[in-house]
């Protein structure tokens, strides 16, 4: 049997880019941040590979890591499906937040896991995003969110839309203390997420491509029994009309969310720039 290792090593992405149909390896498509080589189509990115480019090498720290769902309601199932997203996603729930440093700028980071029953939002999420965003406006740090949902988790009934209040109500804490609040929108964000704290940041930027708002579009098209505009809903549509503030493609992240906390800081006092100081 021929030993194919070498081969196998390099692999192809397994379909076309849904954007411009051509087709390349993994490896190149990692390269680019998860994004088309050929088009600049970003593919969804979990939070994990988010912190790689974005945050200082060792400065991300987790907080409430321990948080984990319960089963509020009884709902039959639950348990298991939440083990099998757990398994999935390799987190606790569908999103993570931490302390961290972006080129030397201490700031507050939560990233949401679409992988993680399709980023729902439930007790947990809300919950830690609250402990972000209070905890930003005590410690007087700016706090990044990377929004990727589809709403909220129907599988805890009522509770999950509490999380919209909740998370509304931090971020208004937040407003208060003076401290700058970014949300970045990815692809998909809709639901819950989109009628609560993601569309209550002091600067929203999305990535290119990115469906954003309440229902989807199918769901409209359904209800008022119309064809919807070319692009409605995406991240270039919403920007034309006012929802968001910014498209920034993945490369210029970095850089720009550092160049908005400097920006920003006059606005709440002196910030650490250093993760050791957070």
């Amino acid at each position: 049997m021929s030993n194919n290792t070498g081969e196998e090593a390099v692999k192809t992405h397994p379909e076309p880019c849904p954007a411009c149909g051509a087709q390349y390896q993994d490896e190149a498509i990692q390269t680019k941040l998860n994004t088309c080589p050929g088009c600049g189509f970003h593919y969804r990115m979990e939070p994990v590979e988010r912190i790689a480019y974005l945050t200082d090498p060792g400065s991300f720290s987790e907080i409430s890591a321990t948080l984990s769902s319960l089963n509020p309601i009884d709902l039959m199932g639950y348990e298991e499906k939440l083990s099998e997203a757990e398994a999935k996603a390799r987190m606790k729930d569908a999103v993570i937040t931490g302390t961290c440093a972006i080129e030397g700028r201490a700031a507050i980071l939560g990233l949401m896991s679409f992988n993680f029953m399709g980023g729902s939002m439930g007790s947990v999420v809300g919950e830690k995003v609250s402990r972000a965003l209070r905890k930003g406006a005590e410690e007087k740090l700016p706090v990044i969110l990377y929004t990727n949902s589809g709403g909220a988790r129907m599988q805890e009934g009522i509770f999950s839309l509490l999380q919209m209040a909740k998370t509304s109500s931090a971020a208004a804490e937040l407003d208060r203390a003076g401290v700058p609040f970014f949300a970045v929108l990815c692809d998909p964000t809709t639901g819950g997420v989109t009628a609560s704290f993601a569309m209550l940041a002091d600067i929203i930027m999305a990535e290119p491509g990115a469906l954003i708002g309440f229902a989807g579009p199918r769901v409209i098209e359904g209800t008022i029994r119309q064809t919807l505009p070319e692009g409605f809903q995406k991240a270039e549509f919403q920007l034309e009309k006012g929802f968001t503030d910014m498209i920034v493609p993945r490369k210029d992240q970095r850089r720009t969310l550092a160049t908005l906390i400097d920006l920003h800081k006059s606005g709440w006092g002196t910030t650490p720039s250093r993760p050791e100081d957070v």
